[in-house]
């Protein structure tokens, strides 16, 4: 009997655990791996790139009350179901979700980007966390949907391995920390990419902001989780104004935990300033800038207290509810009784929609 499916979080993560890149890269990596080290405050990853050590108290939290939130503990005080999938199907039915498209924990899987030094190293990395996420979720494959890290040292190498990831059992979606290609703008080399995620029909996520840094390299802004939409303008203007999206129609991006309500004022001014543009310097594309949210850009949002109300100008079938879960945000294991505070009045088909539908819709066989 076929899976119903009412409650779908369009953005929940992982825990990584202490073995994974040490059990699942090559001999030859097995040093330089990233690892878990125990230091005075807490437990943090080491990474190779990475200028400082990286925490993760805020993304094992969920659950708990605010004054017992640190970003400092130890892997032994971390829920199970982080990396223990049949201890995470016990944790959806606590908070009465039905799926959950997995991604890493952003600062650990944003700094795998940063190994552009060692072209092998970078991609070993790459797919030793995608072997790994692939084992998790094929434990409940109807429960627990991946969404594989893909490269970015070349075009080639993220076709090659977007082939590859959605081949293994459990992995549906793909997500960037750069363009294909490497940076954060978009060259031509990346329209091979564009056009094996256009033709296999799997969206690709943007999750929060592209890994323009290295952690803990304070030269650069740093997001809170509060600005968490910052980046997510800027790269959603760089695939429309580039043309993407006419050279593939089909393709769709779908912008993670950043919220949805800002979409419409992005929508009209893109708009607005495209249509005051000289005809001969503004971009060459087939449509207004905001006609292509309707198509092809998605956003995943948490608790957005405007988004709701508004939620016709954003566009019902291009918002996905998320519970963000074990993270911070999380309102894990009470996420039903928030969504009913803040849904209601809203049609049951629309509620659907954004709650389980659009996810269904996006990712609800593997490939699409």
């Amino acid at each position: 009997m076929a899976r119903t499916y009412a409650l779908v979080s369009a953005d929940s993560h992982v825990n990584e655990p202490p073995d994974l890149w040490t059990t699942h890269l090559p001999a030859r990596y097995v040093d330089r791996a990233p690892r878990i080290e125990h230091l005075e405050q807490g437990d943090a990853w080491v990474m190779e790139g990475a200028l400082d050590v990286i925490n993760f108290g805020a993304n094992c939290c969920a659950g708990l009350p605010p004054e017992r939130r640190s970003a400092w503990v130890r892997w032994e005080d971390v829920r199970p179901g982080g990396y223990d999938p049949a201890a995470r199907v016990a944790e959806q039915d606590l908070d009465g979700v039905d799926a959950e498209l997995l991604y890493p924990t952003p600062r650990i899987g944003n700094q795998v980007v940063w190994h552009v030094e060692d072209r092998d190293f970078h991609l070993a990395c790459t797919r030793a966390y995608n072997d790994w996420l692939s084992a998790y979720a094929a434990h409940a494959p109807d429960r627990l949907w991946g969404v594989a890290l893909m490269p970015n040292v070349g075009a080639d190498a993220a076709v090659e391995e977007l082939h590859r990831a959605l081949a293994l059992p459990g992995l549906r979606g793909v997500m960037l920390g750069q363009y294909p290609h490497g940076g954060d703008q978009i060259g031509a080399e990346d329209d091979a990419f564009w056009a094996a995620a256009a033709e296999a029909g799997v969206p690709v996520s943007i999750h929060v902001a592209f890994a323009t840094a290295a952690q803990g390299d304070v030269s650069r802004m740093r997001l809170s989780g509060s600005t968490r939409f910052y980046d997510a303008p800027v790269r959603a203007q760089q695939l429309i104004d580039t043309g993407v999206f006419d050279r593939f129609p089909a393709l769709r991006v779908v912008f993670v935990e950043v919220d949805s309500s800002w979409t419409p004022y992005l929508r009209s001014q893109l708009d607005d300033r495209f249509l005051r543009a000289n005809p001969a310097t503004r971009p060459a594309i087939r449509r207004l800038p905001g006609e292509y949210f309707t198509d092809n850009i998605c956003t995943t949002f948490i608790t957005d207290p405007y988004a709701i109300p508004n939620r016709h100008a954003i566009g019902v079938t291009q918002m996905l509810w998320s519970s963000d879960y074990p993270h911070t945000g999380s309102d894990w294991p009470d996420s039903r009784r928030t969504i009913d505070e803040t849904f209601a009045g809203v049609p049951a088909d629309e509620r659907h929609a954004i709650l389980a539908g659009n996810a269904l819709r996006l990712w609800g066989t593997p490939g699409g």
